[in-house]
């Protein structure tokens, strides 16, 4: 299997590169397909140890079976209950993730998204450990329309799902985690884009906003020759930089004070941002509160090329996931940095100023800086949408191979417990059941352990998202956002998935001889 599988991971890899270059635009700076002798070597030594190790509890089990066991019908011996040790030990280990979790969202110091992260994870082993306890009771509520529109079949593929808990939750366990990784990717798209879309109605009331790709900077005389322009109100160009505070680096944005107001609202509780012109320093409220300065304090900032200087801050303004933690006046900037270019300009138009006349005027000098993209807010936001989207459709090119290892995992699961129930199918038959009765009877139970490992992947996948978002609150993500449509349709996929996943044990069930499996096992 390693073997097989380092010949599919070149075909992948292959394929990836096709994909990221046709589909997403990304050329990868390579000249072939590299398969070196360490990742032959790291691939069977990872494929080796996984199966030991995952054949130990197996193993362990199978050396208590009883003798008698051969004698009697193997749903004589099936494991049904919960081991307390199972149940202690899922919950010290959820409990332990959601620790974790809360201390990621309510902690101030640390790194949080670390904390959150961790916490998440753990709090997944913990339910992927719980899992047993409400499989039955979830195949018991998602088999039930199957029951009552396909008649026998769909009840006992209800049963099945029913009866072996462990089973069933150990085959919807791969599914569960794909489906859980593509609902928090999908919740965590949803969520930046309408959180930058409130970013733009509620902080921004510029009419243009330009850039590069990627931030990259470029020369400031963008800005003032824009500014020159009798059909624009106000340009306001930003500049990144960093600096440190008592060995620690921080980020800053500059701008000029009086054209940055026209063009980001902001709500200052101190102080005053006209302030800035002569010089200072503008404080997010919350950086202020856990650093305790107040307006007419001073800052030991430490800039690149002026070193150490004491800078006071002028105002205090509430957050807006535009200004960042630092607004340093464009004066303060120019003396600290060696470097001076901007990275953003936001234009507002002139009042009683054409859209095409002002957007003819934006282009007439842009023309002179190539690497700059003028956009309107309807445009940024479409644009910022298809990033993102761009960067999504590679995650989810990705984790479609976990979702299809799953299938797989659906697969041999149902292939044995066929085997196991060779006896039981073919007394079915021998009672009146036809072949496509079985068939209908296998594909059921696949699509409700399908639907099941579904709905607890949607399940981790939302309260992950949930977690994440509510992590980066202060980096701008504000909004948490559900795409329903999105997550519906993964459930029918996966729901298609498992009839897909049932087409071979089905057939296989169908084919039983019932008078040998009747006369033996």
């Amino acid at each position: 299997a390693s073997v097989v599988g380092i010949g599919l991971g070149v075909l992948i890899a292959v394929g990836l590169r096709a994909l990221l270059s046709g589909f997403l635009g990304i050329d990868l700076p390579t000249t072939g397909t590299e398969l070196r002798p360490r990742t032959v070597i790291v691939a069977l030594v990872v494929g080796l140890v996984v199966t030991v190790l995952s054949a130990i509890l197996p193993a362990r089990k199978a050396t208590r079976v009883p003798p008698v066991a051969a004698l009697q019908p193997e749903t004589v011996f099936a494991p049904t209950g919960f081991r307390r040790r199972r149940v202690v030990l899922g919950v010290l280990i959820t409990a332990v993730g959601v620790a974790l979790l809360l201390a990621g969202l309510f902690r101030a110091e640390g790194n949080r998204l670390v904390n959150v992260a961790s916490g998440a994870v753990v709090v997944f082993f913990g339910v992927a450990i719980l899992s047993p306890l409400v499989a039955r009771p979830l195949a018991r509520v998602i088999g039930w329309p199957f029951a009552r529109a396909f008649r026998l079949p769909g009840a006992l593929a209800r049963q099945n799902a029913m009866r072996n808990p462990r089973r069933t939750a150990s085959t919807a366990a791969a599914l569960m985690i794909g489906l859980a990784l593509v609902a928090f990717v999908s919740i965590f798209a949803a969520s930046i884009k309408t959180s930058t879309a409130r970013t733009l109605d509620e902080s921004v009331s510029a009419d243009y906003i330009l850039s590069s790709q990627n931030f990259a900077p470029f020369s400031p005389e963008l800005a003032e020759r824009l500014a020159q322009q009798p059909e624009l109100e106000a340009v306001a160009a930003v500049r990144f930089g960093v600096w440190r505070l008592n060995g620690a680096t921080k980020q800053l944005q500059a701008v000029d004070p009086i054209a940055y107001q026209k063009v980001v609202r902001t709500v200052v509780t101190a102080g005053s941002l006209d302030a800035l012109a002569n010089g200072g320093l503008a404080v997010k409220d919350t950086v202020a509160e856990a650093e305790g300065w107040t307006v007419g304090e001073t800052v030991p900032m430490e800039f690149p090329r002026s070193g150490v200087q004491q800078v006071q801050v002028k105002a205090i303004y509430e957050d807006n996931s535009l200004n960042g933690d630092y607004l340093l006046s464009l004066r303060d900037y120019e003396r600290g940095y060696t470097d001076q270019f901007d990275s953003q300009v936001f234009v507002k138009a002139a009042p009683g100023v054409d859209p095409a006349a002002s957007r003819a005027a934006i282009d007439r000098v842009v023309a002179d800086f190539p690497i700059v993209t003028v956009r309107d807010q309807a445009q940024f936001r479409a644009e910022t949408a298809r990033q993102i989207d761009q960067l999504i459709n590679l995650f989810y090119s990705l984790l479609g191979l976990a979702i299809v290892i799953a299938l797989f995992g659906i697969v041999n699961t149902l292939a044995l417990s066929i085997f196991e129930r060779i006896r039981e199918l073919g007394l079915l038959r021998a009672v009146g059941a036809t072949r496509r009765q079985l068939r209908s009877m296998i594909r059921w139970e696949a699509v409700i352990i399908a639907i099941l490992g579904a709905v607890l992947g949607l399940a981790v996948g939302v309260f992950f998202g949930w977690t994440v978002v509510r992590a980066l609150r202060s980096q701008g993500i504000t909004e948490f956002t559900l795409p329903v449509g999105q997550l519906v349709g993964f459930v029918i996929a996966a729901g298609v998935a498992g009839i897909l996943a049932a087409i071979l044990p089905g057939r296989r069930a169908a084919r039983i001889d019932m008078l040998r499996a009747i006369t033996t096992e």
